[in-house]
C-alpha cells in the first residue's frame, strides 16, 4: 500500500500533539479525521490544513464511536491507521482521588483507546494492511506523584497495544506505542500551577521536579518530533515494527 492518500483517524486531534500529529499525515499526503468532544475546536483545526477533517465523538462511547467510525466511511472512506492520542490529566494523591475524576481519565485514555480500536480494526483487516499508533507516555513506563489514574491508564494502553499486536501480526498491521515525554503542550504549562501547589513550590521547581528533572537533555519534547515519528510507524519501512514501546523522552 502507498504511505499516503490513506485514511487517517486521529483522537484528540483538535489540539496540542494530536493536532501536530495530524498535521503531519496532512502534509504526507493523507486524509485525516480529526476527532474531538469540541465542534469549534475542531473547525478551527481543520481550517489549518485542506486534508483534515473534524469529526466530533465521545470517545467513551460505544454508539458514538460506531456512528463517527460511519460517517467516516461515508465522507472519507475505509479507515487504514488509527492514532489513539486523546488524553486528559487529573491531580491528585491516591487517598485524596476523586471516583469521579479517576473514571474521566480511564475512560478517555483506556476505553476510548479500545473502543476505537476495536471499531477501526475491522477496515485493516479486510484490508490486510493497517497501523494502530497508541500514544502513551513516558508514564507508561515511569510513574510520578499524584498522577495515580494517568499512570495506570499509560501503562494500561501499552499492554492492550502490545495484545492488538499479537492478535494482528499475519494479518498485515502492526500496533505500537509511542511514549513522549514531558511535551511543550498547554497540558503541561496548566499541570504546573496544580503540582507547585501540591508541593508548596515553584512553577520553575515543579518543572525542574516533576517534568525535567529526570530527564537527560532537560528539554521539552516539541509536538512536531511526535508527528514525524507516528507518520514513519505508518510507513511500509516500519512494516516489521509491531508490539513496540518507543520513547521519545530526551533520555530518562
Amino acid at each position: 500500500m502507498a504511505n499516503s492518500n490513506r485514511v487517517v483517524v486521529i483522537t484528540g486531534g483538535g489540539s496540542g500533539i494530536g493536532l501536530a500529529i495530524a498535521q503531519a499525515f496532512a502534509d504526507n499526503g493523507d486524509k485525516v479525521a480529526i476527532l474531538g468532544r469540541t465542534k469549534e475546536k475542531l473547525d478551527i483545526a481543520s481550517e489549518s490544513h485542506e486534508n483534515l477533517y473534524g469529526f466530533s465523538c465521545d470517545i467513551q462511547q460505544e454508539e458514538s464511536v460506531k456512528e463517527t467510525i460511519q460517517a467516516i466511511h461515508d465522507q472519507l472512506g475505509k479507515i487504514s491507521v488509527l492514532v489513539n492520542n486523546a488524553g486528559l490529566q487529573r491531580i491528585h494523591s491516591v487517598e485524596e482521588f476523586p471516583l469521579e475524576d479517576w473514571e474521566q481519565v480511564i475512560g478517555t485514555i483506556l476505553t476510548g483507546t479500545f473502543l476505537m480500536t476495536k471499531y477501526t480494526l475491522p477496515d485493516m483487516q479486510e484490508a490486510e494492511w493497517g497501523r494502530v499508533i497508541t500514544i502513551s507516555s513516558g508514564h507508561g513506563r515511569r510513574p510520578d506523584k499524584y498522577k495515580s489514574a494517568y499512570v495506570a491508564a499509560k501503562y494500561g494502553q501499552i499492554g492492550f497495544t502490545d495484545t492488538v499486536a499479537m492478535e494482528n501480526a499475519q494479518k498485515g498491521i502492526t500496533a505500537n506505542s509511542i511514549l513522549p515525554g514531558a511535551t511543550d503542550t498547554e497540558l503541561i504549562q496548566n499541570q504546573l500551577g496544580e503540582l507547585a501547589k501540591k508541593d508548596g513550590t515553584s512553577k520553575q521547581e515543579a518543572l525542574e521536579t516533576h517534568i525535567l528533572g529526570a530527564q537527560w537533555m532537560k528539554e521539552l519534547i516539541q509536538p512536531e518530533e511526535i508527528g514525524a515519528l507516528a507518520v514513519f510507524l505508518a510507513s511500509d519501512g516500519a512494516a516489521k515494527i509491531t508490539g513496540e514501546s518507543i520513547g521519545i523522552t530526551g533520555g530518562e
